[in-house]
């Protein structure tokens, strides 16, 4: 089977080629009626979950008006301090980190911090120490401002800058994102003249990153949003295409809905790039959360290659037929490292002196991928063009379509998260808040 699949600009494109030992392409080709119906249901907001695809136009997301006000409160807070503390849970700063993580160099003047995503004390005080000497801003990202995580995050750090600073400098620096009318974080905006910006009300929290939840904070960082907005805008009317050779995204979703109905109950995201393994934190939350359901749906895992090739690479290899693999790669762009000459070595790497590790990379995710392939565990690849703003914006809307698709593929309602609030309840029972009697 040859099955290749690109956008027309080949932004990103797919090599579904190493599905051959599960799925046909005629197996793939008779999906085409069904992906097709599954994207009218999600163009036309027709399914369940209609009141949340506020996602879908990425151009529309963010007014001009709203786009200038990010970006001088980004240059403003840029004036007085050199990082910023980024308060959210979940799609509050999942998406944000990922692309910071992608797309920051070393040396970058302007840094972020993400607190608010764990309750262990340990984490926040190693980050209490991290800046020290460090004049820094607080972006606290909530739409009721009463969630647990990101609220106790926040009197720490809301604490520690008052401490430091006055009231009026601390409230300069101190940015909040949450609902447009109502919550205690807006409240607390309306008391205490801080700079907001709003949750949109139509766009769930794992689908947020385009949305000033995630644009405010990468301004701050240097990114740039105008590219990184443009990349998924112009992949948003590259998905309107309907054959699956020429819409990579809508392929990604008839292969992955094949493999999980053939029987494989599990999808694992691998890169061989570590500055992508936030990328696959923001993926497996949302496809954990918008698949997994009515005891059904992917379950989404995560390797980093080459290290896990030596840790669970023994069991991808040679254990249970449980998982396929989705190989994430960048095909070009990447800085130059060669390996050197040292001279006469024992080490036995004479054969690759003056050899790109951009090359020893690729050969490496290519031997991979066959091998795998060859011990029974299908594989297919998406490979970007290149890892900057525009690009990672494509690759963000290539994977958001494609989920949604695949949700209403499934007969899901891919856009809510009844399970999430499980734990909450019983937390706040076992915590003795009030409204919450032990069961």
């Amino acid at each position: 089977m040859t099955f290749q699949s690109s956008f027309d600009d080949k932004s990103i494109r797919i090599d579904a080629d190493l599905v051959k030992s599960h799925l046909s392409k005629k197996q793939i080709d008779s999906l085409l009626p069904e992906v097709e119906k599954a994207a009218v249901t999600l163009h036309s907001g027709s399914g369940a979950g209609s009141d949340f695809l506020g996602w879908r136009n990425p151009a529309d997301i963010v007014t001009d008006n709203e786009l200038g006000r990010i970006k001088d409160a980004a240059l403003h807070l840029q004036q007085d301090t050199s990082d910023l503390v980024v308060i959210g849970i979940g799609g509050s700063y999942l998406g944000t980190r990922c692309c910071y993580e992608a797309l920051r160099n070393p040396g970058d003047p302007y840094v972020l911090h993400f607190a608010g995503i764990n309750i262990s004390g340990h984490y926040h005080l190693d980050m209490l120490s991290k800046l020290d000497g460090r004049d820094f801003g607080i972006n606290v990202i909530s739409k009721s401002g009463t969630t647990t995580e990101p609220g106790i995050a926040f009197r720490i750090f809301r604490g520690e800058l008052e401490n430091r600073v006055d009231k009026s400098t601390s409230s300069k620096r101190i940015i909040a994102t949450t609902d447009k009318e109502k919550g205690a974080l807006r409240q607390l905006v309306a008391s205490e003249g801080w700079t907001s910006f709003v949750v949109p009300d139509d766009v769930g929290g794992r689908y947020s990153v385009l949305t000033p939840v995630g644009l405010f904070p990468l301004a701050y960082a240097g990114v740039d949003i105008d590219a990184l907005l443009a990349g998924a805008t112009e992949t948003a009317v590259a998905c309107r295409e309907k054959s699956f050779e020429r819409n990579p995204s809508r392929l990604y979703a008839a292969v992955r809905f094949l493999l999980y109905k053939s029987g494989i109950p599990v999808e694992s995201l691998v890169t061989f790039e570590p500055r992508l393994e936030q990328f696959i934190e923001w993926w497996k939350q949302l496809t954990g959360e918008s698949e997994g359901k009515d005891r059904s749906g992917l379950m989404p895992s995560s390797a980093i290659f080459s290290r896990d090739l030596h840790s669970i690479g023994q069991w991808i290899q040679d254990g249970p037929r449980v998982l396929f693999e989705t190989f994430l790669s960048i095909e070009s762009g990447e800085p130059k490292c060669t390996v050197p000459d040292i001279g006469e070595s024992a080490d036995g790497l004479d054969y690759l002196v003056g050899r790109d590790l951009f090359d020893v990379n690729k050969t490496a995710e290519e031997a991979t991928r066959i091998a795998h392939a060859e011990g029974g565990c299908p594989n297919l690849g998406i490979i970007v063009r290149k890892m900057d703003a525009y690009h990672l914006g494509a690759l963000i809307y290539f994977f958001e379509y494609a989920i949604a698709v695949t949700g209403y593929l499934a007969g899901i309602n891919p856009f809510d998260q009844p399970g999430v609030e499980v734990y909450k309840r019983k937390m706040f029972e076992l915590l003795g808040k009030p409204g919450f009697a032990k069961s």
